[in-house]
């Protein structure tokens, strides 16, 4: 597979009525998963090297991302939704690789505006739930 530009990666937040709505103005987006084990060492394990019990413990994706505002309509939406508190369903688009979608909560929702620049917010996602994922 041949690299994919940055700016194909795409989030996108269910808009509450017929489908998704991108995350406009995101500079830099990053999706990370993450699974705690379970160790089950005891003191007859093999050379008393760690042992860990398979399919068990929590798994979880996390997704970031910062950018400018540029679109009234999704900046309006994840205000909403964060201070709602609410669980919606997102889409990730891998480009080349496949969509992730499935129930996340935002963590994090912070604004940032320097003297002479423009106004930044970053913002953070948790998984809540199954996620699925579909090749393309």
């Amino acid at each position: 597979m041949p690299a994919q530009k940055g700016k194909d990666l795409l989030i996108k937040i269910d808009d509450g009525e017929q489908g998704f709505v991108t995350v406009a103005g995101l500079r830099a987006r990053q999706l990370a998963f993450n699974a705690e084990t379970v160790d089950v060492t005891h003191a007859e394990s093999a050379g008393r090297w760690r042992e860990l019990l398979a399919g068990a413990g929590v798994r979880r994706a996390g997704i970031t991302g910062s950018g400018v505002f540029k679109d009234e309509a999704s900046d309006a939406r994840l205000r909403q939704v964060f201070f709602d508190g609410e669980i919606c369903t997102y889409q990730v688009i891998i480009p080349d690789f496949g969509r992730l979608e499935g129930p996340f909560q935002i963590t994090a929702l912070e604004y940032r505006g320097d003297h002479a620049g423009e106004v930044t917010f970053e913002t953070a996602f948790e998984s809540a739930g199954p996620l699925t994922f579909t090749a393309l």
